[in-house]
């Protein structure tokens, strides 16, 4: 089931000529990778034909060949991120993980979970439903725009710190601000002060190297559907060893029948009857990224998206969020917009009127637009949007 690459890649990678290899509208910019992604070509062949191998022998692959063909996957990504496949366990998504360790965790009065404000909102959810119902608190710490170096990152962090402070929940890219934060030094200090920490890299496998034993958390969820460009419905969870034994799954299935092995998959991974061809399909995501010179097209995405940002800059005299030319940002960035401007129905004119997908927001009163940018996009997505908003703003 793996993708086998066209033998002239290199010749394609550098021309950057792979919106062919995508299902996109080519009427559309589509400037959201970061929502929910997009599924190459050769990868959905590989979903297809996992989906006709389930139909054609349903019990032969679910009963009998599900653990391993899912260890296959888990070594894959081992060999990917850096950690031990025994020590991954494969998800729906990164806010199933999230909800499957908040939910885990005892928690009692007067605890309390830090995060920043640049978090994802439905996992915001998730922690303010799980501190309620325990009495715990949830707290978010402000790292402020535009955003500073490393060190002060981690210091104006650190200062949400209490004695009472119980877990660390933090994203490793942020989704409404695209902000990459210093996961790997709070995480390593959150261990020496004996702090959990759970990091949300839902953004992060595909759009920037992985290296999960470098970065230490006590779990590490990542999001396989966006930026490493699997099917919907392919995440995982990293768990550091000693904290396995404190997951209880969200869905009570035949993992806790006495006589099983205590592992992680086998307690976890089976959750009553579903379609796996979405998991089984990641290798196929890693060969079409290994097959293109997946390293080179970030660097392409991230100078033109460099260019974007400060185009848009230049337009509204507005200073950027973070520096332009720091590690700060990857494919996915934001720009301030107008306070005066209507998102709403500017978001829906650039779509309407000039063919443009991509998201406006607004994050701690200020206003937004964030641009993703992959592989199949061309200067031409960018000069669309920046022709939109000279027209609208």
């Amino acid at each position: 089931m793996a993708f086998s690459p066209p033998h002239d890649f290199h010749l394609l990678a550098a021309m950057s000529n792979l919106k062919s290899q995508f299902f996109l509208d080519p009427e559309i910019h589509f400037l959201n990778h970061g929502s929910f992604g997009a599924l190459p070509r050769p990868v959905f062949d590989v979903w297809q034909a996992w989906q006709r191998r389930l139909e054609r022998q349903p019990v032969l692959l679910l009963a009998r060949e599900f653990h391993a063909l899912l260890r296959t996957v888990r070594e894959r990504l081992g060999t990917a991120f850096n950690a031990d496949p025994d020590d991954l366990l494969l998800v729906p998504n990164a806010t199933f993980a999230v909800n499957l360790v908040a939910r885990s965790i005892l928690l009692r009065p007067g605890d309390e979970v830090l995060a920043s404000n640049h978090e994802y909102g439905a996992c915001d959810h998730v922690w303010e439903f799980v501190c309620g119902k325990s009495g715990a608190h949830y707290r978010r710490q402000a790292i402020p725009l535009p955003a500073a170096d490393t060190e002060t990152m981690l210091e104006q962090f650190w200062q949400g710190v209490t004695p009472q402070t119980r877990v660390i929940f933090l994203s490793h890219i942020s989704s409404p601000t695209a902000l990459r934060l210093p996961v790997e030094a709070i995480c390593q200090r959150a261990r020496d002060a004996g702090i959990l920490t759970l990091i949300d890299g839902a953004h992060a496998p595909g759009q920037i190297d992985l290296d999960l034993s470098a970065i230490t958390a006590d779990f590490y969820t990542g999001n396989l559907h966006k930026w490493f460009m699997a099917p919907k419905g392919a995440a995982f969870l990293h768990a550091r060893r000693a904290c396995q034994p404190w997951l209880e799954p969200l869905v009570v299935s035949w993992g806790r029948l006495p006589g099983n092995d205590d592992s992680l998959a086998s307690r976890l991974q089976w959750m009553g009857t579903d379609d796996p061809s979405a998991l089984l399909s990641v290798p196929a995501a890693l060969d079409f990224m290994a097959g293109y010179d997946w390293p080179t097209v970030r660097q392409r995405c991230h100078a033109l998206l460099r260019e974007s940002l400060a185009a848009i800059s230049e337009l509204t005299g507005l200073p950027p969020a973070y520096p332009l030319d720091g590690a700060h940002y990857q494919q996915m960035g934001i720009a301030r917009l107008p306070a005066t401007c209507n998102i709403e129905q500017v978001k829906t004119r650039l779509y309407d009127e000039f063919r443009v997908e991509v998201p406006l927001n607004d994050w701690q009163g200020e206003k937004f637009v964030r641009v993703s940018l992959q592989g199949y996009n061309q200067p031409e997505d960018c000069a669309a949007l920046l022709a939109g908003l000279r027209a609208l703003l």
